[in-house]
């Protein structure tokens, strides 16, 4: 898929992957005690909307272009005030020039107790993130590749949190290794949750994972996509999903309250679906 982030920042799928990482964080500080945020593929953090590469695609004039000034029902606008609270303090100067990536989003709403790590095996993404970061005593950056991170950093030492995985799809086999991740990082740490983002774009790939995730031996996956159009005579971006694992109890009942209305916000026509399922419910298949 060769996924270079910084060509499709800020398009539809990082707003619905963002929007539940916002989400999810929230519940997490519903609770008194630290928690922490794990990125495995944490990028350059902020991406700049008017670079060329940016430029050259547009991708976020139909994501977060369309969202951000949108007339929202209200209680739509109040789900997604932490996200958008978050892309707001990433543009102080008002407007949108830049878009925050999931490390961002995932450190403004951290409270002072919380932490992040941040993980980027790119070295100089990995070192762009360390700048940013720098002297930010609660956020640790690690230049590593994020699928070993799924063993050698869990479960961590505050017991509470989230991993956010988002692989580049720039090589084959990404299902497969998404399946593999969880199940190793499950094993190590069975209460945390998980957040596995994976693009619509070969169905077929799609549906196995999906069938692979529900034979997985892991109770509770909750699969959120959104399609913002039919498939095509060719392969092309259609939709996106992600996957949570020991979701937030309020989580499924809060997409089926907001993905209508990003559906019809950000859909191309009126193709756009979207869908909340249980691939695996209260107990692990037998």
């Amino acid at each position: 898929m060769n996924y270079r982030h910084i060509y499709h920042a800020g398009n539809f799928a990082d707003v619905v992957k963002h929007i539940i990482l916002a989400r999810s964080i929230e519940y997490l500080k519903r609770k008194p005690g630290a928690f922490r945020v794990i990125d495995t593929h944490a990028g350059i953090g902020v991406y700049d909307l008017s670079s060329e590469e940016a430029q050259k695609t547009g991708e976020w004039k139909d994501g977060i272009g369309r969202l951000l000034d949108a007339d929202l029902p209200e209680e739509v606008a109040a789900l997604i005030a932490p996200y958008l609270d978050a892309v707001h303090a990433t543009n102080p100067a008002g407007g949108l020039t830049r878009y925050p990536g999931s490390p961002a989003i995932a450190r403004h709403l951290l409270r002072g107790q919380d932490r992040l790590t941040a993980i980027e095996l790119h070295p100089a993404d990995a070192e762009t993130l360390k700048t940013r970061f720098a002297r930010d005593f609660q956020t640790r950056v690690i230049e590593l590749d994020g699928w070993l991170a799924l063993g050698a950093h869990l479960p961590p030492k505050e017991k509470r949190g989230l991993v956010i995985v988002d692989p580049p799809f720039e090589r084959e086999g990404e299902f497969d290794r998404l399946v593999e991740g969880l199940m190793k990082a499950h094993k190590r740490w069975p209460g945390g949750t998980y957040l596995l983002w994976y693009p619509v774009k070969n169905r077929k790939a799609v549906a196995a994972f999906r069938d692979a995730l529900g034979g997985a031996g892991i109770a509770k996956i909750l699969d959120v996509s959104l399609d913002i159009r039919a498939p095509g005579v060719t392969e092309r971006l259609d939709g996106t999903g992600l996957i949570a694992v020991n979701p937030s109890y309020p989580l499924e009942a809060e997409m089926k309250t907001v993905l209508p209305v990003l559906a019809q916000l950000l859909g191309d026509g009126k193709q756009a679906t979207w869908r909340t399922e249980w691939l695996a419910g209260e107990r692990a298949p037998s």
